[in-house]
């Protein structure tokens, strides 16, 4: 199954888990940048997808390139989509320098998420703004989550770019009841290089000078004891070590919010799962296992799935249930 960004939903009412992605036209037969959606009973054998979103469709969007990141949440009797969107042929203006007085090389575009809405979990799902994404347009985000506080005021939480600011932060803005707009501006959370364990970090094809620190697909879950996670991704930095070998790569880490509120602070985490893996959500199963799936190796990813366990607010991965691979 070829995928990035896996998101599930396990619903309760029909015992099925759902599996959004990016729509693949070569596994789906529908050529259109979207979502599509996989389904199974038990985590291993798959329906072929149902593509449930496309951005080919009226109304006209802002953007037509993307479809990242998809999410699905249920909220007030509706499905809310959440997914990624660009458009390189609406820039945005580029910083002079970022905070530390580096210059900046790269060209800046609009991308950012957007909401779309649907009475069922097979869609078809419709944006609610097709004029501009859900944070502010003048932004370059991405991976825009859901979260809703414990006073039922509902949040998107997304990676606010690189490629704006060098060093990536995670950001929040308030949304309204029924997700349609935003509340006031972002509120900043964290950035990527507070992840002590964290070196520079150069992608390639990216100019040396840069060293940017990413930061990637943001999901929070609340721990039993009351604390606040949130699993995101970032890339390490490439070391070479004696043998010439190269560690690295893309990987999948958390933070935590020990008061349990979103504006944190947030203390940084030990990677969960290195092997260049990473973007992955946590959902319990329907019998109450605590799983986590994420998509490896990033280039021709495939879904991989860890059964986890949390001890107060630390995370631990249980181990992986290779058993669930090969499903048709």
């Amino acid at each position: 199954m070829p995928l990035h960004d896996p998101f599930v939903v396990a619903d309760a009412g029909t015992r099925t888990y759902h599996l959004y992605t990016s729509n693949d036209p070569s596994v789906s037969g529908v050529e259109a940048t979207g979502t599509m959606v996989y389904r199974s009973q038990d985590l291993r054998d798959w329906l072929p997808p149902v593509v449930v979103f496309r951005t080919d469709g009226r109304p006209q969007l802002w953007a037509s390139d993307g479809g990242w990141a998809p999410e699905v949440h249920q909220l007030g009797g509706r499905y809310y989509l959440f997914t990624t969107l660009h458009n390189e042929d609406r820039p945005l203006p580029v910083p002079a320098a970022d905070r530390y007085g580096t210059p900046f090389q790269l060209r800046n575009h609009m991308r950012g998420t957007v909401t779309a809405v649907s009475d069922s979990l097979l869609g078809p799902f419709t944006v609610v703004d097709p004029s501009r994404p859900t944070p502010p347009a003048h932004l370059m985000t991405l991976d825009g989550t859901l979260y809703v506080d414990p006073s039922g005021q509902p949040w998107m939480v997304y990676a606010h770019e690189w490629l704006q600011t060098i060093d990536g932060t995670m950001e929040a803005i308030r949304l309204a009841p029924d997700l349609t707009a935003t509340i006031g501006d972002p509120v900043f959370l964290f950035k990527a290089s507070d992840a002590f364990w964290l070196g520079e970090q150069i992608p390639a094809g990216v100019p040396h000078q840069l060293a940017p620190y990413i930061t990637d697909g943001p999901q929070l879950h609340r721990a039993p004891d009351g604390s606040l996670l949130m699993l995101w991704s970032t890339y390490e930095k490439n070391v070479a070590g004696q043998d010439g070998t190269v560690s690295g790569g893309y990987v999948q880490t958390y933070a935590v919010s020990r008061s349990g509120e979103l504006a944190g602070p947030w203390r940084q985490q030990r990677p969960l799962v290195r092997e260049d893996s990473g973007h992955g959500m946590l959902f319990h199963t329907f019998d109450g296992r605590l799983m986590m799936i994420l998509h490896r190796p990033f280039d021709n990813a495939r879904g991989k799935l860890y059964e986890m366990r949390l001890d107060g607010h630390e995370l631990r991965v249980l181990r992986r249930r290779d058993d669930l691979d090969g499903g048709g």
